[in-house]
């Protein structure tokens, strides 16, 4: 007998790969893919980083309070880094936010802004209102130079690392971080929602500042 020469069938007669065939490995490759991507996104959810960059910046060169979080000490020269001297890195990374609601705690930040940033002699940090603008960068800059009428000025009293993860923490107030990044749960009594519970608050343009804001 004679071997069978597929080439010579007819199309019509060519043995076919059973349904689906040609599916299951694209399937697959992409259930791996997400698979992949997600483990990178744990990664980074859960990366703590003990040694923090060093920051070539030790004081903003303006103030705009006159107070300052501790003795007071001089601006930095004309000559010298700008701040922030160091990325913004914490969006997704659940342990600095955390680090940033102690940090919140520690250095009294809920004595104006009451616990869960509704707001008291400061205003509020878990609404849609943003006199500075909602951006890290805008943020680092309040906590850094302070602002008019008692905001105080943290620059050069605690390091750069740390404000970023007071800038984190102060975004997931009105919900603009991921929902598996926001803290889940207070570490005191405290009427509001915890973080990760909090609808996301829309972001509106900063109206003008005049020098009445608080």
């Amino acid at each position: 007998m004679y071997p069978l020469n597929r080439s010579a069938l007819a199309p019509s007669a060519r043995p076919k790969a059973p349904s689906g065939w040609g599916a299951a490995p694209t399937v697959a490759r992409i259930a791996a893919m997400a698979l992949a991507l997600g483990a990178l996104s744990a990664c980074d959810r859960e990366k703590r980083e003990f040694e923090a960059p060093q920051a070539a910046a030790t004081a903003p060169k303006l103030r705009q309070s006159s107070i300052q979080a501790g003795q007071p000490q001089p601006d930095a020269p004309a000559a010298a880094p700008d701040m922030p001297s160091t990325p913004y890195r914490y969006e997704d990374n659940a342990y600095a936010v955390s680090q940033g609601k102690r940090l919140y705690r520690w250095y009294n930040c809920s004595s104006c802004h009451a616990p869960g940033g509704g707001g008291d002699w400061g205003p509020a940090l878990s609404d849609d209102k943003w006199i500075y603008g909602s951006d890290p960068e805008n943020i680092f800059a309040t906590i850094a130079q302070g602002r008019p009428n008692g905001m105080p000025s943290f620059g050069g009293h605690i390091p750069e690392d740390q404000i970023w993860q007071l800038v984190a923490y102060v975004r997931s107030l009105s919900g603009q971080l991921r929902k598996d990044v926001e803290p889940g749960r207070g570490d005191a009594l405290q009427a509001s929602p915890p973080e990760a519970a909090r609808p996301t608050e829309p972001v509106h343009p900063a109206p003008p500042v005049t020098g009445t804001e608080r």
